[in-house]
């Protein structure tokens, strides 16, 4: 049997993975390959091997040979894959990458029954391509897309459900303005936030702002913007308005560490010339903090954001020891932002 994997939804691509893992009685014969490096022959051959005290065998290929040619292959000169026979390679003396795939369509014809060989390619492949046409032919063919709009919103409350909770209209949009489609990430939160609820409970915007680091530290979006626009009143009054709803200053000092520490790499980014859906692709970061932090970039310069980043862990560390204390500190470091 024949799965190919594709889509740039990585999350859903492994927890179908996981899936399939469990469905066969492989036992010790288990294989997980490397495709952007590892010989096509090397895969047949583990592929062909009979098991060992079980009744089936599996061969998973994670990812496919780079664009430009790099991953090895042995193949004849149509591509189809043999044994002792000069590969069909690139210029550089390595397999291309239409060879390998190819060779490896062509196998899955001939895969062994006792086999069960999965492709997880993270990249979305067209229909016409062999090995799509391969896995429709002689197995499966799985395709997960990012979702986004309402289509992340159902996903959001499904994967709830799927934990045993109920959750929020508002609840969810938060969740998808914030943390967006890192599906790791929201699965992760969704988990944690179903813990404090517990079966059958609801989740609500309430505990989402308990519990959520990603939320949490959008809340500091306010005053960092106030200190992008030099407003250091607005930014000190903002200050003073999480000190009083009880955020501790510690912890303040870590999420304005964290945002400065976003704006540099925003920056070096979007000099390189990435715009705000690469940017947060890049860093792992959510659409929304993407953008947000891109408009506040060019409010300073390299140099001004690298020398409040060293202030911010002096700061960090002078409080630690107990040298200031924590609003002393922080009207200080409001008062000396971006010089």
């Amino acid at each position: 049997m024949f799965y190919l994997l594709h889509g740039d939804d990585e999350f859903t691509l492994r927890e179908h993975l996981k899936t399939l893992k469990k469905q066969g009685d492989f036992g010790y014969n288990q294989d997980i390959f490397d495709g952007s490096s590892t010989e096509l022959q090397k895969i047949i051959v583990a592929s062909d091997t009979m098991p060992f005290l079980s009744e089936q065998r599996l061969i998973v290929v994670e990812g496919l040979p780079k664009k430009k040619g790099r991953g090895t292959a042995e193949a004849d000169a149509s591509g189809k894959a043999t044994k002792g026979k000069r590969s069909k390679k690139s210029k550089g003396g390595a397999m291309t990458r239409a060879a390998y795939e190819k060779a490896l369509a062509e196998y899955i014809a001939q895969l062994p029954d006792y086999t069960v060989l999965i492709l997880l390619a993270d990249e979305t492949l067209e229909a016409s391509h062999p090995l799509v046409k391969a896995g429709e032919k002689y197995g499966k063919v799985l395709q997960c897309t990012l979702p986004k709009g309402n289509a992340l919103e159902s996903w959001i409350k499904q994967r709830a459900k799927s934990v045993g909770v109920s959750i929020t209209p508002d609840a969810v949009s938060l969740l998808a303005n914030f943390i967006g489609n890192q599906l790791r990430l929201l699965a992760n939160e969704i988990d944690k936030l179903a813990t404090y609820v517990g079966d059958n409970g609801t989740i609500t915007v309430s505990e989402i702002e308990k519990l959520s680091a990603q939320v949490q530290e959008a809340k500091v979006f306010d005053l960092t913007d106030a200190l992008a626009r030099r407003n250091r009143k607005q930014a000190l009054n903002i200050l003073h308005d999480l000190l009083s709803d009880g955020e501790p200053p510690i912890k303040l000092i870590s999420l304005i560490i964290s945002q400065v520490r976003s704006l540099l790499l925003v920056k070096e980014l979007a000099h390189k010339g990435m715009r705000d859906g690469q940017i947060a692709s890049t860093l792992g970061m959510a659409p929304f903090i993407a953008k947000k932090t891109l408009g506040q970039v060019n409010n300073f310069t390299p140099q001004q954001l690298e020398n409040t980043y060293r202030k911010l862990l002096e700061t960090d560390a002078a409080l630690k020891r107990s040298r200031l204390t924590p609003e002393m500190a922080l009207d200080m470091l409001i008062l000396s932002f971006g010089v």
